[in-house]
């Protein structure tokens, strides 16, 4: 029988045929596998089993530690009662958390890619330029009180501090609103 005869969507006659090709390879080959060989071939694909399961075990555990972390992560970072925001020498936000997007009266996804300094006062914006300046050539901790607010929305005032890290040369910012402490 050829292959061109073969129905390969029925098992049973696939598995006859593959039988018989086994069978025809048997005859052909001139040492016999030995019993001894096949004991230490299935302790060896046993022992490699239990090294799969064992691996396996350790993958879970990896899994159940690192979503942990993201939870405690979620929590800390976007639950925080403090706005944080990941900006760009630019003031592009490529990252916010929930009270961020709350200090700005916006959706959290509707600003990434968003510039910060359409959010600063105008008479605010002079200081945050002068604070992103040197946030980004001092590569140290700074600071600045500024005004959030725009068009009709309430001016807040902010204390802000940041400072860049990594290879991608981004500005992480806290923010806290502190306008109540000034009226007090």
């Amino acid at each position: 029988m050829n292959n061109e005869e073969l129905d390969f969507s029925d098992s049973d006659m696939l598995r006859k045929t593959a039988e018989e090709q086994l069978k025809a390879k048997k005859k052909n080959v001139k040492n016999p596998v030995m019993e001894t060989d096949v004991k230490k071939l299935v302790h060896e694909l046993q022992v490699h089993q239990i090294e799969l399961e064992m691996q396996n075990d350790e993958l879970r555990l990896a899994y159940k530690t690192a979503e942990t972390a993201l939870k405690k992560y979620t929590m800390l970072y976007d639950l925080s009662p403090m706005g944080y925001f990941t900006i760009d020498s630019e003031g592009i936000i490529s990252e916010l958390n929930f009270t961020g997007a709350d200090m700005l009266h916006d959706r959290r996804f509707s600003l990434v890619n968003a510039n910060f300094k359409l959010f600063v006062s105008e008479k605010s914006l002079p200081v945050f330029n002068d604070f992103l300046t040197n946030v980004f050539s001092s590569n140290a901790k700074e600071s600045c009180s500024v005004f959030l607010g725009y068009e009709k929305s309430l001016l807040k005032l902010v204390y802000i501090e940041g400072v860049v890290i990594g290879e991608e040369r981004k500005c992480l910012l806290s923010v806290v609103d502190i306008s109540n402490f000034k009226n007090q």
